[in-house]
């Protein structure tokens, strides 16, 4: 499987985010807060979500599935005007990203280990320090092997 490659333009999100650890997941907590409530947000640019990671500068370098990383729910906006009470911004700098697009189920993590421990090592690429995210779009179902998104790794040349 082999991505695009693509400039991201910046983009502003509305959403919440939470602490965490790939062993204290808490992805369904956060995302049960959120997504109730994604219609108090009125000026979304698309209908997709957004699920993204933003993780400290030394992450991939010691990495420890006790780690902890920010979990972001969001939805992209139009401006960050009337951001609902409860919710934050985040703006998500332009940058090149690795696009994979994914089909299969949200709980099978052997695409992460393709990416990290296959296409990248024999890319002309590394991880770059910024957010990684993951496209919920129309045909995304969480946990369904039929489901499809888009996983967004920053990248930049060796």
């Amino acid at each position: 499987m082999n991505p695009r490659i693509e400039k991201l333009e910046e983009k502003r999100l509305i959403g919440c985010n939470i602490k965490m650890s790939l062993s204290d997941n808490k992805t369904g907590q956060l995302w049960g807060q959120f997504a109730p409530r994604i219609r108090e947000i009125q000026n979304r640019k698309t209908e997709d979500k957004l699920s993204m990671q933003v993780y400290p500068p030394t992450y991939f370098k010691q990495f420890n599935p006790n780690n902890e990383f920010e979990k972001w729910a969001a939805v992209e906006v139009e401006n960050l005007n009337g951001i609902p009470e409860g919710m934050q911004s985040f703006i998500l700098q332009e940058g090149l990203y690795a696009v994979f697009d994914y089909k299969g189920s949200s709980a099978d993590s052997s695409i992460f280990q393709y990416i990290f421990s296959e296409w990248l090592p024999t890319s002309n690429f590394v991880v770059d320090d910024r957010p990684h995210f993951e496209v919920l779009g129309s045909k995304y179902r969480n946990n369904d092997p039929n489901s499809e998104e888009e996983i967004w790794i920053p990248i930049r040349e060796r």
